[in-house]
């Protein structure tokens, strides 16, 4: 059994320990649905202000649900469609203040009010994207994204 107990009072120390625990939990796993879970369940006992925490795989041109933490959710997003979807469509990080700012926003949960999508890629092709959801406006930073982006670069390869 796992008990991370990460305390940092910090986002470089939060970020730090959180892809340490990580490291430790996806060495030497290769199923891409078991570490995506530990990974999802990891940052949701660990980030503060989170709602859900989660991972979209790329299937066939579309976004399918994978491993996540928090309510039911969406199982399919085009490409191009809603936050993930353009996160996928551009293979860039989506950081959005305000969801329901954002054209073409999906509501899987209404209490969902900031956003945070990194698209995971390896050698140019996007594997999934890890979606983060938050009750609160403007939850994520810029050194929250820089802190996921380096998480996901790191499960880039094990999934």
């Amino acid at each position: 059994m796992y008990d991370f107990k990460l305390d940092a009072t910090d986002k470089p120390t939060l970020y730090r320990d959180l892809a340490s625990a990580l490291e430790g939990l996806i060495a030497g796993e290769h199923d891409p649905i078991a570490n995506m879970a530990n990974a999802a369940a990891l940052i949701f006992e660990t980030v503060p202000g989170l709602n859900w925490a989660g991972f979209y795989r790329s299937i066939d041109g579309e976004l399918v649900l994978g491993p996540f933490q928090g309510r039911a959710a969406c199982i399919r997003i085009g490409f191009g469609q809603g936050v993930c979807g353009a996160a996928a469509a551009t293979l860039q990080v989506q950081r959005v203040d305000d969801v329901h700012a954002f054209p073409g926003h999906i509501a899987c949960d209404a209490a969902s009010v900031s956003e945070l999508v990194v698209p995971i890629v390896r050698d140019g092709a996007l594997l999934a994207v890890l979606d983060l959801d938050s009750p609160q406006k403007a939850r994520f930073t810029q050194e929250d994204e820089a802190g996921f982006k380096k998480l996901c670069e790191c499960l880039s390869q094990s999934i």
